[in-house]
């Protein structure tokens, strides 16, 4: 199979795989997700984001009817019935099954598990993104990977109508994250990124794109920035699961950053060396 689907153990493609009318993920967007990258059957990092999933669903009270290693051996079951090289692996638990209320359906309703498997075509990471911008409107649980994905779809296509590749939301003058990514700037030797709190998803491309600039002897900060220092910075990186370490040469149609090429390029080799060596294999 190419592309594959899983509903608390039915599987099929994502097209014929049906799931229950009353499901809260309907009415709501009740429920958390995850995604990573795949390659030679591997998903990369999956302790990490199963741990995320896990502490998503906690801080909104879901629990989920699995252990932390059935549910990756779940996902490494339906992972292994693709027959694609590489992968994006996309995983949610919502609420369970139970009749529109808003208030929480009973401990007897279990959680609903969906998995998806499609084919994974990584960008060139040597062409670099072009940002806009939009004021954060999210609420304060940003740090929770919700279903509640309104904004991001609205940021989405305020990208694509801009002729863009991603957003990123400010509040204020305060740079936050990107519709989907993480951003953070490389000034004067130093990279910034604002802090894990309830502003951001503490990314987990991210963290990883921190161990290899730590690696190369770059310190980095966890310092809010504001939009001025992005337009000033040396450069800009958004980093994601899905594409690791990518890196932008214009923001709201003005040029910014590319200032340091060989810094660039040494730390988009390392990480993507990191994800080679984790799979198995030779390239992307």
């Amino acid at each position: 199979m190419e592309r594959i689907a899983y509903y608390n153990g039915k599987i099929d493609t994502p097209e014929n795989l049906t799931v229950p009318f009353l499901d809260r993920v309907c009415f709501f967007g009740d429920g958390v997700y995850d995604a990573t990258a795949s390659s030679n059957g591997v998903i990369y990092l999956l302790d990490e984001h199963v741990d995320r999933l896990y502490n998503s669903a906690g801080l909104i009270g879901i629990k989920i009817p699995y252990t932390k290693d059935e549910l990756k051996a779940i996902l490494n079951d339906v992972v292994s019935r693709v027959d694609n090289k590489h992968n994006i692996v996309y995983f949610q638990v919502t609420r369970g099954t139970a009749p529109r209320n808003h208030a929480f359906p009973g401990d007897d309703v279990p959680a609903n598990l969906w998995i998806m498997v499609n084919p994974k075509q990584f960008r060139d990471f040597s062409v670099p993104m072009k940002l806009t911008s939009m004021e954060d409107k999210r609420f304060l649980y940003c740090n929770v990977k919700t279903l509640n994905l309104l904004p991001s779809v609205l940021a989405a296509q305020k990208a694509e109508v801009d002729g863009c590749d991603e957003t990123v939301f400010h509040r204020g003058n305060i740079v936050t994250e990107c519709a989907h990514s993480n951003v953070s700037i490389l000034k004067d030797g130093i990279i910034y990124t604002h802090p894990n709190d309830e502003y951001i998803l503490p990314g987990i491309a991210k963290n990883h794109f921190f161990i290899a600039c730590n690696k190369l002897g770059i310190p980095v900060s966890q310092t809010a920035f504001t939009l001025d220092d992005l337009r000033n910075a040396d450069e800009v990186f958004v980093t994601s699961s899905s594409n690791f370490c990518s890196f932008a040469d214009t923001f709201e149609g003005k040029p910014v950053g590319c200032k340091t090429p060989e810094t660039v390029k040494a730390i988009q080799d390392a990480v993507i060396q990191e994800y080679l060596n984790y799979c198995g294999i030779d390239s992307l």
